[in-house]
C-alpha cells in the first residue's frame, strides 16, 4: 500500500469508525457474556515485541488474531507460528496496518512498530474507532504525545501504553509507601539502566533487501537512509527512528519516579554524556545523565550502555530518598532503608505477573470505559521526561520547560525539537 492521500484515508476510516462505534455502543448494552464475543486484535509490528504480546495476548480466551501487520516478509512465519501454536486461527497478513483499521469488525490495534510510527498508528486507528495497546515510548516527539491523549479523548477510546510495571503489585506497593509518608518529605530520585550493548559498526547507506518495505517501515522518517545496521533493533539509537536508551528503557524508570513525586512536568531540565565508548553508527549517546528539576524534588536519569556494573548490584532501577527513609526499588522487589539500616522488605512478582495483569487492565477497561492503569494521558507525561532530556542533550543547553503549555521557554534550537518535520503521505492529521 503507497502513501495514502490523507483526504481519502480519513474519508474511509471515518466511515469505518462509525460502523466500529455503532458496534461497541450495541456490544456495551447487551446483557448476558459480554465475552461471548471475541476481541479481535491486529499486531503491528512483529519481529520481536510483537511475538511477545503475541504470546501476553493469548494467555486471555477473548483474544482472536484477526491480523499481522508487517512490511518485513522474513518476520512474519515466526509471528503466525506464535499464534497457531498456542490454538488459534491463522491471521490474515497484511504489510500496511491502515488496511486492518478499514475492518469493522476489528477492536483493538496491537502497536509494537518503532517509535516514530507509535503516535500516527495510534491516532489513525482511534479515528477508525480502534482501541490501541502502544508500546513505550508512547511517543516519537512531545507534540505527537499531545495528539495522541486528544485523539484518545475525542474518539473515546482506550488507550493503554505498554509500561507494565503500572500493574506489577510490588510497584504500587511501593508508590503507598511513600503516599503513606513512610520516607518523610521525599526530595530526590535516582534512576538508572546499565547494559553491554554491542557496536554495531559503521555501514553506508544502502537498498534494503527485498523482503523489505523500507518505504512502508520508515513511515514519517527519512526512507532513503536503509543500513545493515538499522532494521530490525538498532534504529533504536537513531534519531529519525528511535530516542535511544533513555526512550528505550528511561521511560519505565522516569515513570514509576514521577508516579512516586506525584508530579507532572519539570520546571528544568539539564542533560550530560556522550558517545564515550561506541565508534560506530549509533547517534544517540551511551553514557546519559540527565537531571528535571520540580518545585521541591529532583529526579535524576543515568544509563550506561557498555558497562555490566550497576548501582545498588542491580542493572535497573528507582530509589527514593526521603528525610526519614530511603526506599530503593529494584525489579525483584523494594527495600526501605532509616539510618542505613534495613526497616523493611518486600519481594517482587514475576514479570510475567505483570504482563498478565497489564493485558487484563486494557480488556477490562475496553469493558468499562475507564482509563487503563497506563493510560495515554499518564505515558505521554512520563515520556514527556525522555523526549526533554534528549533535546537539553541535542542542544547542549539547559531546558526550561512551561509544563502547563508543554513549550520551551526562550530556547529556539531545543524548541525545534518538540515535533519533527514528516514525510509526505505519513503527516500527523491536522487535529484529532
Amino acid at each position: 500500500m503507497t502513501p495514502l492521500n490523507r483526504r481519502e484515508f480519513l474519508g474511509t476510516t471515518a466511515a469505518a469508525a462509525a460502523m466500529a462505534a455503532s458496534t461497541h455502543v450495541a456490544f456495551a448494552d447487551e446483557t448476558g457474556d459480554k465475552k461471548s464475543r471475541p476481541v479481535r486484535v491486529a499486531v503491528m509490528g512483529v519481529n520481536g515485541r510483537g511475538r511477545q504480546l503475541i504470546a501476553d495476548f493469548a494467555g486471555f480466551p477473548e483474544i482472536e488474531f484477526s491480523y499481522i501487520c508487517e512490511p518485513d516478509s522474513n518476520v512474519v512465519a515466526p509471528a503466525i507460528k506464535a499464534v497457531t501454536e498456542r490454538g488459534r486461527p491463522e491471521p490474515r497478513v497484511v504489510k500496511d496496518f491502515r488496511a486492518a483499521l478499514d475492518d469493522p469488525e476489528l477492536d483493538v490495534l496491537i502497536c509494537a512498530a518503532p517509535d516514530h510510527w507509535h503516535a500516527l498508528a495510534t491516532i489513525l486507528a482511534c479515528q477508525a474507532g480502534k482501541d490501541v495497546y502502544c508500546e513505550k515510548p508512547i511517543s516519537h516527539n512531545l507534540v505527537e504525545g499531545r495528539k495522541m491523549v486528544e485523539a484518545a479523548r475525542k474518539y473515546r477510546r482506550v488507550v493503554q501504553a505498554g509500561m507494565q510495571r503500572r500493574s506489577a503489585e510490588e510497584y504500587s506497593d511501593a508508590i503507598k509507601q511513600i503516599r503513606d509518608g513512610r520516607l518523610g518529605k521525599v526530595h530526590f530520585v535516582r534512576t538508572w539502566i546499565n547494559s553491554t550493548r554491542p557496536n554495531i559498526g559503521h555501514e553506508s547507506p544502502t537498498a534494503p533487501p527485498e523482503t523489505l518495505d523500507f518505504d512502508l517501515w520508515a513511515g514519517p522518517g527519512s526512507a532513503d537512509q536503509y543500513r545493515k545496521n538499522l532494521v530490525h533493533y538498532h534504529w533504536h539509537w537513531r534519531w529519525d527512528y528511535g530516542t535511544g536508551e533513555c526512550g528505550n528503557n528511561g521511560i519505565h524508570a522516569l515513570d514509576i519516579a514521577r508516579w512516586g513525586l506525584d508530579v507532572d512536568g519539570p520546571r528544568l531540565v539539564t542533560c550530560g554524556g556522550d558517545k564515550y565508548s561506541f565508534d560506530d553508527d549509533q547517534e544517540t549517546p551511551d553514557t546519559q545523565l540527565a537531571t528535571f528539576d520540580f518545585d521541591g524534588a529532583a529526579i535524576q536519569w543515568e544509563h550506561r550502555t557498555w558497562s555490566p556494573r550497576g548501582i545498588d548490584g542491580s542493572d535497573f532501577g528507582i530509589v527514593f530518598y526521603g528525610t526519614e527513609g530511603t526506599l530503593s526499588l529494584l525489579d525483584d522487589g523494594w527495600t526501605i532503608y532509616r539510618d542505613n539500616k534495613v526497616v523493611e522488605q518486600h519481594k517482587g512478582t514475576p514479570r510475567s505477573e505483570w504482563m498478565r495483569n497489564h493485558v487484563r487492565n486494557f480488556l477490562d477497561c475496553r469493558e468499562t470505559r475507564e482509563a487503563p492503569a497506563a493510560d495515554v494521558e499518564i505515558a505521554h507525561r512520563s515520556t514527556s521526561l525522555c523526549h526533554l532530556a534528549n533535546i537539553a542533550w541535542r542542544t547542549r543547553s539547559t531546558v526550561r520547560f512551561d509544563a502547563k503549555n508543554e513549550t520551551i521557554v526562550d530556547n529556539a534550537p531545543a524548541a525545534a525539537l518538540l515535533s519533527r518535520t514528516y514525510r509526505q503521505g505519513y503527516e500527523l492529521p491536522a487535529s484529532a
